[in-house]
């Protein structure tokens, strides 16, 4: 069983300083691994990259939001303005406010936006937290079902199994461990390959026996037409799904992400020391190896442009993070 590799190096002043070790996975449009590196059937925490499939739980037992509110759902938000205005959208639907949300009072993920907030005499807000946009949509499933919402955050709750339930299903794989994530929320495991084919199925509409899938359909819809929704508006996540007509992806904490394209073809990927600068040049290069970038309708240089982060010296760029598999 092999382990992570090196993926990534650090050249400064073209000296190699430092590397970075990860794992990557590429599922053709049936499905099949069509090429790996590292570590990628092993089970793993993706983090917030769980959310799109934590969100296909939730419409499947029943939340109905429009697109963009259901793109919220699936969001690791910046907290820009739009984005907050929408978990309240979310609650007030339920019949709820933002004191229902068992998030961690935050500042807004977006530099710009947590300035302004700070400049404005705010401070730290439970629907600031750029996971407020899921627990929102978590407690109005609770509503629509009748479940209590001061526990939702439960493992053992009907939200929480109800989820555990279609995870494993799209996934394919049993869950080994569940975590407890950064926002307090329930965190299942699965392996790269695993969250890979998940996110396969979510962009075909498919269920996972493989079989067309309305809810599926929608989740994939909400994140193709509100893409902002998901991440925010200078986010590379947006920018990646821009180029890629028809892509959807989700990126985690400790350098987990994953996308899949409108063909069914996936790819998911985590670093070992989860350096939030590394995941989207190991992303552009894991879309450039499969020849994404050249494909007819797709800005490559867009693409290319997510995996270009520079290392600065004096303020000036001096070398850059690169891609080795």
């Amino acid at each position: 069983m092999s382990g992570p590799v090196v993926v990534a190096e650090l050249v400064r002043s073209e000296f190699v300083e430092g590397h970075h070790y990860g794992s990557v996975v590429a599922l053709d449009s049936t499905g099949a691994v069509a090429w790996s590196v590292g570590s990628v059937a092993e089970p793993i925490l993706p983090r917030s990259s769980n959310k799109p499939i934590q969100a296909l739980g939730m419409v499947r037992m029943g939340l109905d939001l429009p697109p963009d509110l259901l793109a919220l759902a699936c969001a690791s938000h910046s907290g820009e303005p739009f984005h907050v205005e929408g978990v309240r959208r979310i609650l007030a639907s339920a019949g709820l406010d933002e004191a229902a949300l068992r998030t961690p009072p935050d500042y807004p993920l977006d530099d710009e936006a947590r300035e302004a907030v700070i400049r404005a005499g705010g401070h730290r807000s439970s629907i600031q937290m750029n996971c407020s946009g899921k627990h929102a949509a978590m407690l109005a499933t609770c509503v629509v079902n009748g479940w209590d919402t001061a526990t939702y955050l439960d493992a053992d709750h009907p939200l929480q199994r109800g989820i555990r339930t279609v995870f494993e299903e799209v996934t394919g794989e049993p869950v080994v461990a569940v975590a407890v994530d950064g926002c307090g929320a329930p965190l299942l495991s699965t392996s790269l390959v695993g969250l890979a084919g998940a996110f396969r199925r979510i962009a075909l509409g498919l269920d996972g026996a493989d079989r067309p899938d309305t809810a599926s359909a929608r989740v994939a819809e909400a994140i193709r037409r509100h893409p902002e929704f998901v991440s925010g508006t200078r986010r590379d996540e947006l920018a990646l799904l821009t180029a890629i007509p028809g892509a959807i992806g989700k990126a985690g904490a400790e350098s987990c992400y994953a996308v899949a394209l409108p063909d069914g073809r996936a790819f998911a990927l985590k670093t070992d020391d989860g350096a939030a600068r590394v995941r989207p040049v190991v992303m552009a290069e894991a879309l450039r190896r499969s020849g994404v970038d050249n494909e007819p309708g797709v800005d490559g240089e867009a693409v290319r442009r997510t995996g270009v982060v520079p290392l600065l010296g004096g303020g000036q760029p001096v070398g850059e993070i690169r891609a080795v598999f």
